[in-house]
């Protein structure tokens, strides 16, 4: 049993039938990766697995137990954390504060010596409102609020879009330091080479059907498919 299974899922916006029949599977301890174009459906897969979004069909389940269809501070409570692509960093309140609010519902959570470890920058810039922080540092606090959850799996939703290459490099560093330590993460990112460094296994979406599912090295040797799909 995979920790996290989609089966034949169908999502709707409306009247427009966004996923068709999307499966795929996320085992304990790897990193995914989910590419494809813009409008793809990649977004819309993350949102439905967090219960933003309810499926119209197909079934989801983390650890066995489905949880399609269920509110998302209920999903949230079972271990899973979205890193939403804009973020939502409450701007009035400090970085601490941000993170200590995070916390509050949690079963189990990081200390804040472990957060700031891991993120020096926030550290410094812990008394530091959130809507001062720049760009890159709201991203890694958005990253913070969902690892003092001790979050079991999370779905980062573009988490290096728009960032200067040298935020990019930091980011991708912590993402690689979190895959090492064991974390089950679903990156969704349009910047494949950054997403591809540190995922085992790699699906791609094309106008809401997955199209390919392999790993890094069988993509690489993929050309084709890199270009029909990834514009690579």
């Amino acid at each position: 049993m995979s920790l996290l299974e989609l089966d034949a899922v169908n999502t709707y916006y409306g009247d427009s039938h966004i996923l068709f029949d999307v499966s795929m599977r996320v085992e304990e301890n790897e990193v995914v990766a989910l590419l494809g174009r813009n409008g793809a459906g990649k977004t819309t897969t993350l949102r439905t697995i967090m219960g933003v979004l309810a499926p119209g069909s197909g079934t989801i389940k983390l650890d066995g137990k489905s949880i399609g269809g269920l509110p998302p501070y209920v999903i949230a409570r079972m271990g899973m954390q979205l890193v939403p692509e804009e973020r939502g960093v409450f701007g009035g309140l400090t970085v601490e504060e941000n993170l200590r609010i995070a916390a509050l519902t949690a079963p189990a959570r990081w200390s804040l010596d472990r957060i700031y470890s891991m993120f020096p920058r926030l550290a410094e810039r812990r008394r530091s409102r959130g809507g001062s922080l720049s760009g890159g540092e709201q991203q890694m606090l958005t990253i913070a609020r969902a690892l003092v959850r001790d979050a079991r799996i999370i779905l980062l939703d573009e988490p290096f879009e728009g960032l200067a290459p040298l935020i990019v490099r930091d980011l991708v560093r912590i993402s690689r330091e979190l895959a090492a330590q064991g974390r089950t993460i679903i990156v969704v990112e349009q910047n494949v080479v950054a997403a591809l460094s540190f995922a085992d296994r790699v699906y791609i979406l094309n106008n809401g059907h997955v199209v390919y599912e392999g790993t890094p090295d069988s993509l690489h040797a993929n050309p084709e498919v890199m270009k029909s799909h990834l514009g690579v």
